[in-house]
């Protein structure tokens, strides 16, 4: 499955959450859910995913923690703040690279209305009507 579909389906159910919930619950508790309904669509999804870093001989293990992964795909970092800062962009970005992954979704439940980020490594993005025709396969 492409990441953009994977990604069109996130920010749908995204927003449903945060219509339902509003601003305010803990990351922890998006996360939950998040999890809950890529589980119930037969997805693949790892929370709290912790990463190493090779450098020279050196493992450094636990480096980052990448909030999500669904489908060993797309890179979701969840926040419930007020406002996102320069730093967890660059903090995203920094995910991607290491892992070699194409797309990642900045997702921040804590504002009044949901902002959603994409952050992009190499990806090349989809016709529009082959992810039209991709989206009515994938959603519920």
């Amino acid at each position: 499955m492409h990441e953009n579909v994977i990604a069109s389906f996130v920010v749908d159910l995204a927003l449903r959450l945060h219509r339902r919930y509003g601003a305010g619950v803990y990351e922890n508790v998006y996360e939950t859910i998040l999890e809950h309904e890529f589980r119930k669509k037969g997805w693949g999804c790892r929370r709290q995913l912790l990463l190493p870093i090779q450098h020279d001989e050196l493992m450094v293990p636990n480096a980052y923690k990448l909030d999500m992964l669904v489908e060993d795909k797309v890179i979701l970092e969840i926040k419930s703040i007020e406002k996102l800062e320069r730093v967890h962009f660059k903090q995203l970005t920094t995910y991607l690279r290491l892992t070699g992954k194409r797309l990642g979704l900045l997702l921040n439940f804590g504002e009044e209305r949901l902002v959603v980020r994409r952050v992009v490594n190499g990806l090349d993005d989809l016709d529009p009507n082959q992810l039209d025709e991709t989206r009515k396969q994938s959603h519920v």
